[in-house]
């Protein structure tokens, strides 16, 4: 079993504070790949306007969270 699935499993626990724990640990991990793709995307040739559309959130909103993250002499906006 992998660590995502025993989260996925530990998050439907009758017990809050072992399924809270392991929502708090899912959430971290999305986080974590998410930055990973959209870096990956970028370094691609994606727009941000697809990775957005991808997500299924607003562009604004995708470049605001991961920006940040590209090199100074990244690809920019």
């Amino acid at each position: 079993m992998t660590e995502a699935t025993s989260l996925a499993t530990a998050a439907g626990s009758p017990d809050p504070a072992e399924g809270l724990r392991a929502v708090r640990a899912l959430r971290r991990l999305l986080e974590r790949l998410e930055a990973i793709q959209v870096a990956n995307a970028r370094k691609q040739g994606w727009s941000w306007q697809a990775i957005a559309e991808t997500l299924e959130v607003s562009r604004q909103a995708v470049h605001k969270k991961h920006a940040g993250a590209e090199s100074p002499r990244g690809k920019g906006r």
